[in-house]
């Protein structure tokens, strides 16, 4: 009876264990499952055309102040829909469009610069990634020469915090590659009217001792060898304490 009892018992023991056991295997393979469904982000799209600060004269001409541009990028990975932003860098107008394709046609106004970007967004996710950021002539009425494109901001980073002394480094393009030089202007107001640098033919300007804890402004005017000029976008930063 006591040795039926012992046997009974060890049975139900080993019903336990493996039950336990099979509930354990079942939840390592839900969790390895879980790991096969991981969100990945989108990838940024690569531009393709128009082609990066170069002339766009491949437009259909609407009249002699309009024409219809077609942008086109590679498709990217992890990708649903893709969101294009166009920019008049005369005005800061902007354009943008989202399409599932991997192009997209605006209405530009001609003989204007311009500068594009591609943002790629997932349904499963809100992350998004960026692509590089293109410039572009629309071209109009035959021109000899053409105005510089508005410089771009390299450092310090827009809205950023930076040591004291400042070192401001921006990027300068223009279609006939004739660009002479560069003046500065910098201050605390907006927009800035002091002019920190006359006529440098570089595009750096080191060392530069202001107040800290401060917010300053400045803007870059790119002339060309015929006298062409723009004038860049406000950039912005803050000395440290």
């Amino acid at each position: 009876m006591i040795l039926r009892h012992i046997k009974r018992t060890a049975l139900v023991l080993t019903l336990i264990f493996i039950v336990s056991c099979g509930s354990s295997s079942n939840d390592d393979s839900n969790s390895n499952n879980g790991g096969d469904d991981k969100i990945l982000p989108p990838e940024a799209a690569t531009l393709v055309t128009p082609l990066k600060n170069e002339e766009c004269n491949q437009g259909n001409i609407l009249s002699k102040t309009e024409s219809t541009v077609a942008f086109q990028w590679n498709k990217s990975s992890n990708t649903n829909n893709y969101t294009i932003i166009i920019k008049n860098l005369n005005t800061d107008t902007i354009q943008e469009k989202t399409t599932s394709s991997n192009s997209a046609s605006f209405t530009l106004l001609r003989g204007v610069p311009y500068s594009w970007h591609v943002i790629s967004k997932s349904n499963k996710t809100t992350k998004v990634a960026t692509s590089e950021t293109w410039n572009l002539f629309n071209a109009g009425e035959a021109e000899e020469n053409y105005a510089p494109f508005p410089a771009s901001i390299i450092s310090p980073k827009m809205g950023s915090i930076t040591s004291n002394p400042v070192n401001l480094e921006w990027l300068g393009s223009d279609l006939d590659n004739d660009i002479a030089t560069y003046d500065i202007y910098l201050g605390t107001t907006n927009p800035p009217t002091e002019l920190q640098k006359e006529n440098t033919n570089t595009n750096t300007e080191n060392n530069i001792s202001l107040t800290n804890d401060t917010v300053y402004y400045w803007i870059i005017v790119t002339k060309d060898e015929a006298g062409n000029t723009s004038k860049s976008p406000v950039f912005e930063f803050r000395t440290e304490i």
